[in-house]
């Protein structure tokens, strides 16, 4: 619906609602397109009068408070929100939509915990494990080990595949230094994430070994660089031994990268152009190299290195549920909220 049907809409029922007032249904539907529209004091001022009205039904009632719960929600009155949330469930029960609304609640909050419970009974392991994930991933960096790890084994109990809870456990591993763990927790991970979802477990670990060799800190202490080079070397042989693939070739490139070792990022490359002969970032990386090695003109290398550079800016990722295309991993779609939908766009189109 567009903004403009949307408001034709809200002048419609507003009219029902002065020729009607008895009706809840109909102010109800109006406080949602009010809601929709970011008008949040209008939503909230309609919902406030039908809670208040004598006589109200007590069913109605609670749906007006689990409204009201939405658009403080939406207004980022967070503690109004769960107070309404709360009162509803009342007289509806943990239902599950309350529950949902809650795990949202909570989530916004950065109780991550407490999100992970409220999924966890309406019976959404993924979302549970995503939530004690980040969790986990939170205490790690803290310094609380033994707490992230305990959240880590409770989200991979409730969905073992999970690539956020796997992440967590290689990231921690890794910039404990930690390289037998590290290779042990790679190997289960790279057995337990479906092979179309294992970019999420590499990407994010490539991500943290940027930032470490930009001499971020992480978890407390930065990374030397031979630490870099260990994980580097623990990582790639591990990789090693999985079945090739695209992906996996691609990103075992990417980790040679940074040992600076070009003939080993060659080897991968190619290797994942014989898989997949359309996988246009495996050649775009492949070119990059072999431009270090010709003799060209200031002009040709300059005009070369900025075709690169943009072409490299195409985004990566996709949703396969809704077509949402992006430059970054993402576990829950931006756009349909749909989870673990995100694929690696290999081919360019």
């Amino acid at each position: 619906m567009t903004r403009q049907d949307t408001r034709a809409a809200i002048d419609e029922l507003s009219q029902a609602v002065r020729n009607n007032p008895e009706a809840v249904e109909i102010y109800l539907a109006l406080g949602n397109l009010y809601r929709s529209q970011g008008e949040i004091e209008r939503a909230i001022h309609i919902r406030m009068s039908l809670i208040n009205r004598q006589g109200l039904d007590q069913a109605l009632r609670s749906r007006c408070l689990f409204e009201l719960g939405r658009d403080f929600r939406r207004g980022g009155m967070l503690d109004k929100a769960r107070e309404a949330y709360t009162q509803a469930a009342e007289d509806l029960g943990n239902t599950e939509d309350v529950q949902l609304e809650l795990a949202l609640l909570a989530a916004d909050c950065g109780e991550y915990e407490r999100a992970a419970d409220h999924y966890g009974r309406v019976g959404r392991s993924m979302a549970q494990a995503h939530f004690l994930a980040r969790q986990a991933r939170d205490c790690f960096r803290l310094g609380k080990t033994q707490q992230g790890r305990e959240l880590v084994g409770q989200a991979l109990s409730v969905y073992p595949p999970s690539p956020e809870a796997w992440l967590a456990s290689v990231v921690h591993n890794a910039l404990s230094a930690d390289l037998p763990m590290l290779a042990d927790t790679l190997r289960e991970a790279c057995a337990s994430i479906p092979s179309e979802q294992r970019f999420l477990l590499l990407d994010g670990l490539l991500d943290v070994l940027s930032a470490s060799r930009t001499e971020e800190v992480a978890q407390g202490r930065p990374l030397s660089r031979e630490t870099i080079s260990e994980l580097v070397r623990t990582c790639v042989g591990v990789l090693s031994e999985l079945r090739p693939d695209a992906l996996i070739c691609y990103y075992c490139a990417k980790l040679c990268l940074f040992e600076a070792d070009c003939d080993g990022a060659r080897h991968w490359l190619e290797k994942s152009l014989v898989l997949n002969s359309d996988f246009w970032l495996a050649r775009l990386e492949l070119v990059s190299l072999v431009l270090a090695d010709l003799e060209l003109t200031p002009f040709l290398r300059e005009q070369l290195v900025y075709f690169l550079g943009h072409a490299r800016k195409s985004k990566r990722f996709v949703c396969k549920s809704c077509g949402f295309r992006w430059d970054k991993a993402f576990f829950i779609c931006p756009r349909c909220r749909s989870w673990h939908s995100i694929l690696f766009r290999q081919e360019f189109s």
